[in-house]
C-alpha cells in the first residue's frame, strides 16, 4: 500500500469494497482498513483472502459472483454478520472485457460487457440498502467511468453510463434518509498486470491493435496526456466514502487528468 493515511478516518465505521482483490478495490481496501476501518473486500476470485489477510485483523475476505443477486445479498449479509451492520459500500466491479468498433461485437459480448459492469453495482445497491437503513444512514460510492465518452468500448460505455444514472437518481431518491450516493470517474490508470485477465479468451493481433488506439485516445483526450496511477484514483474514492464529503451527493467527480468524458 502506497499513498498517505489518514489515521482513523474510518474508526467505528464497516466498509464493504468489492473487485478488491487487484487494483483500484485492493488500494482502497488496504487503505480503508489501515484508517481504522473494518472492511470486507469482495471478489470472486480466490486470492482476495491474501489482500484480506495482508489489510490485518479489523478485514475479512468473501468470494462472490456479484453479477448475480444472490452473490451480491450474500456479500452484504456476510459482512453485516461478521461486523454487526455496513456503514460504507464501494462498487468497484466492472471493466471492460473487448476494445473492437462496435461492428465487431457480437451479442453475447454485448450481453457479457452490461454483466460485468451494470449488474454489480445495480445489484449491490439493490442488496445493501436494508442494511445501511438498519444503520440509518451511510454511503455508497459507485466507480464509474469517464470512458462514457471513448472508442471501441460503446457497450462498456453504455454500462458506466447506467453507473452514473443509478448514481444520480438513487441520491435523489435517498437523500431524505441520511444515505449519500456519488460516484468517481476513472481515466485510463496505471496498474500491475492482472493476475486474472479482462478477456479470459485473450486478446487477437486485430484488439491489440484497437487497444492501443484506445490507449492513444484516452492520453489524448486528458488534458495532462498520461494515465493516472491507482493511488490517484483510490484517494477520491476514500474522500468521497468519508464523513469529509458529508455534504457531497449525486456528483459524479471525473478522476481522468481533465478529460470529464
Amino acid at each position: 500500500m502506497s499513498g498517505p493515511v489518514f489515521a482513523g478516518r474510518f474508526a467505528g465505521k464497516v466498509l464493504v469494497v468489492t473487485g478488491a482483490a487487484q487494483g483500484i478495490g485492493r488500494a482502497v481496501a488496504l487503505r480503508a482498513a489501515a484508517e481504522g476501518g473494518r472492511v470486507l473486500l469482495v471478489d470472486r476470485a480466490d486470492f482476495v483472502a491474501e489482500v484480506a489477510a495482508e489489510a490485518g485483523e479489523n478485514a475479512a475476505g468473501f468470494n462472490a459472483d456479484l453479477e448475480s443477486w444472490d452473490g451480491c445479498e450474500a456479500a452484504m449479509r456476510a459482512a453485516a454478520d461478521r461486523f454487526g451492520g455496513i456503514d460504507i459500500l464501494i462498487n468497484n466491479v466492472g471493466g471492460a472485457i473487448r476494445m473492437r468498433p462496435y461492428a465487431e461485437f457480437q451479442p453475447d459480448q454485448i450481453e457479457a460487457e452490461i454483466r460485468r459492469s451494470l449488474m454489480p453495482t445495480l445489484f449491490c445497491c439493490r442488496a445493501v440498502l436494508p442494511h445501511l437503513l438498519a444503520r440509518g444512514g451511510g454511503a455508497i460510492v459507485n466507480v464509474s467511468s469517464n470512458a462514457t465518452r471513448g472508442i471501441y468500448r460503446v457497450p462498456y460505455s453504455a454500462a458506466k453510463g447506467g453507473i452514473n444514472a443509478i448514481t444520480q437518481s438513487l441520491a435523489m431518491e435517498l437523500a431524505g434518509q441520511n444515505i449519500r450516493v456519488v460516484a468517481t470517474a476513472p481515466g485510463g490508470t496505471e496498474a500491475p498486470p492482472r493476475r486474472i485477465p479482462r478477456n479470459a479468451e485473450g486478446d487477437s493481433a486485430a484488439e491489440k491493435a484497437w487497444m492501443a488506439e484506445v490507449v492513444g485516445q484516452v492520453k489524448q483526450s486528458a488534458f495532462m496526456h498520461r494515465y493516472g496511477s491507482i493511488d490517484e484514483q483510490a484517494a477520491p474514492i476514500l474522500f468521497l466514502a468519508s464523513d469529509e464529503a458529508s455534504y457531497i451527493t449525486g456528483t459524479i467527480l471525473p478522476v481522468a487528468g481533465g478529460d470529464t468524458g
